[in-house]
């Protein structure tokens, strides 16, 4: 990675960023927003994160074309993938999705959780 910038580089902060509803990716009912992207300061290997949001409905099928780590952090989530693995997802359950995997998620109320994807911005 390069860079211009001379001197020590900054931390970037976020002010209750978890309290804003992201938006809407799919179905009536799954809400997923970036918030922060290391894209323009390394475009080979951009990592992503944001919060990703469902509620009750319609489940979301999503296949990953990238990798992801994933915290639940309110309400409660349950995931499934294509082997036959099944996890019921509460606040501090954390998740690695590898590239290439198929993942259901549904709930039962809501769910919110915080990611970081190997991806670009806003390509989720």
């Amino acid at each position: 990675m390069s860079s211009t910038t001379e001197g020590p580089i900054p931390m970037t902060y976020y002010s209750k960023a978890s309290s804003v509803k992201p938006p809407l990716l799919a179905n009536e009912n799954a809400f997923l927003g970036d918030v922060s992207s290391s894209e323009k300061i390394d475009p080979e290997k951009p990592i992503s994160a944001g919060f990703y949001r469902l509620e009750k409905g319609t489940p979301l099928v999503y296949g990953y074309t990238y990798h992801e780590m994933k915290i639940i952090i309110e309400g409660s989530f349950d995931i499934s993938d294509e082997a036959g693995n099944k996890v019921h997802a509460v606040p501090g359950d954390v998740f690695y999705f590898p590239k290439g995997c198929k993942i259901t998620f549904t709930t039962e109320d809501y769910g919110l959780a915080f990611y970081c994807g190997q991806r670009g911005k806003d390509s989720g």
